[in-house]
């Protein structure tokens, strides 16, 4: 299996340590503590939780598998982007808490989904495609809802809220980019190899187990808390 998938698989394997989408003790710290505009922190912050969400690498892995041409790839990120950032930006400035458990089982779920879409699973079962754009679209709605959800925990000061919300996108937005230009650099000399397809089958198999292991994981601590 490449390399790659190592850091990912590793730490949702750990995923019983942390939840998806977690702010760490020491972030929240800080997030509680500051008053007013915070542009820098929060862009840290924002691509902090970007390049260390497992859980926002396996989907991102999993939208561009099987992309080859930039522009595809650039529209499908894009998209991501958009549904991603609209939710955390609304979420918490309107207050939207939903369950954490409930919408990160979601977004396991949403890494379940792509790795059936890549092997091919709906068209054998059902004999259509779904629209690729539109679930890349939703399912970032789903991932913005709950890093919302996840800094709703932290009573963020109301001065200067909107400037640092904007200030973190920014920074999950650098994040993404500096996770998809890894993804893709390794990508490109996998897809090298006359194995690529039988490994992307093998890949693909461990991607739709992980979201399992991370939405059974999700539905686990919400039953427990009930």
């Amino acid at each position: 299996m490449p390399l790659f998938l190592t850091t990912p698989i590793l730490l949702a394997l750990g995923a019983t340590q942390a939840a998806a989408h977690n702010v760490t003790e020491g972030d929240a710290g800080y997030i509680q503590e500051i008053w007013g505009v915070n542009i820098i922190p929060f862009m840290y912050l924002g691509a902090k939780h970007m390049v260390t969400g497992y859980d926002h690498i396996l989907f991102l892995l999993g939208v561009i598998f099987f992309l080859y041409k930039m522009r595809d790839v650039g529209i499908y990120v894009s998209l991501f982007a958009v549904g991603h950032s609209t939710t955390m930006l609304l979420g918490v400035w309107f207050g939207w808490g939903i369950n954490a458990y409930v919408i990160d089982a979601i977004i396991g779920l949403s890494v379940v989904y792509k790795a059936l879409d890549n092997l091919g699973a709906y068209r054998r079962w059902f004999g259509v495609q779904p629209n690729t754009k539109l679930a890349t679209l939703i399912f970032g709605f789903f991932h913005g809802t709950g890093l919302a959800t996840k800094i709703l925990d932290y009573d963020i000061a109301s001065d200067g809220l909107l400037a640092n919300l904007l200030a973190f996108n920014v920074g999950v937005e650098l994040g993404q980019l500096i996770a998809l230009a890894v993804i893709l650099i390794v990508m490109g000399f996998w897809r090298r190899s006359p194995r690529f397809f039988a490994q992307a089958y093998t890949a693909n198999v461990i991607m739709m187990t992980l979201g399992f292991i991370l939405t059974g994981y999700q539905l686990t601590g919400l039953f427990a808390a009930a």
